[in-house]
């Protein structure tokens, strides 16, 4: 083996690549991602510690009234045991992997992506990107499009910083800010603000805040002291999936 050539290679030149190709771009969250990952030898021998997948997404944290961009890791696989790819060498190697049910939407600006790293002891380690869409589930969907049938519309859409008070698997989460743009809730609310604690399946556990509209004196001292919120937690199961805008609308109406 070349001096010169291993040399280059622990610096990145010469060296293996990995390169992924997804079966698709758009997935429904719980679904799973089919694909293979194509590695290439380079102009030396190298020994292959792992080969892992993990999916990402990107959240806003907030530190001395300065907004920050942190990464976090949705779920991470290793694809395989460690082995040696000889010079010029291809392999593939087929793979699976499921998105969480409880993975973030990409709507609005919320993206999700998929890495392959590969970990090459004394070397760079090489990578792979792939963005993909994550619509919502089933019951998921069902909860969004009932709240905007009682005359909420989706404004922005946000994952933020969070700490585990919640229970939730992440150190974020992504919060569903809808405005009452027409029906009873207009001019009684300013905003509906949604969050997915847990989810699966047939579950979901949500937190709402209801933020009301200031009405007279009072209502006016209640907006300024921060009074004017409420906080409501609740479960929503199939089971309920026929009568989701009538129980989303009734809890409602109870703080406003």
């Amino acid at each position: 083996m070349s001096i010169v050539k291993k040399a280059l290679a622990t610096m990145g030149i010469g060296a293996a690549t990995v390169d992924t190709v997804l079966d698709k771009t758009s997935y429904q969250a719980g679904e799973r991602i089919n694909g293979v990952v194509y590695i290439k030898g380079g102009k030396v021998e190298q020994f292959v510690d792992a080969i892992y997948l993990s999916l990402h997404t990107s959240f806003i944290k907030v530190s001395d009234d300065r907004k920050y961009t942190n990464t976090a890791t949705i779920v991470q696989e290793r694809l395989n045991e460690p082995f040696t790819i000889k010079e010029g060498e291809k392999i593939e190697l087929p793979f699976t992997i499921v998105i969480p049910h409880d993975a973030p939407l990409t709507i609005s600006n919320t993206r999700v992506w998929v890495t392959t790293g590969m970990d090459i002891k004394n070397a760079v380690d090489p990578t792979d990107l792939d963005y993909i869409e994550v619509q919502p589930n089933s019951l998921t969907n069902a909860i969004l499009t009932s709240i905007e049938s009682l005359g909420f519309r989706l404004r922005e859409v946000e994952c933020e910083a969070a700490s585990n008070a919640y229970g939730q698997r992440y150190p974020f989460l992504q919060e569903f800010e809808f405005v009452p743009t027409s029906g009873e809730f207009r001019g009684k609310l300013d905003e509906l603000e949604l969050t997915f604690l847990n989810q699966n399946e047939t579950n979901a556990e949500i937190l709402f805040q209801v933020d009301r509209s200031a009405r007279g004196l009072r209502g006016l001292l209640s907006e300024a002291l921060e009074m004017d919120e409420s906080f409501i937690r609740m479960t929503i199961t199939e089971h309920d999936r026929l009568v989701l805008g009538e129980k989303i609308g009734t809890l409602i109406r109870r703080f406003i």
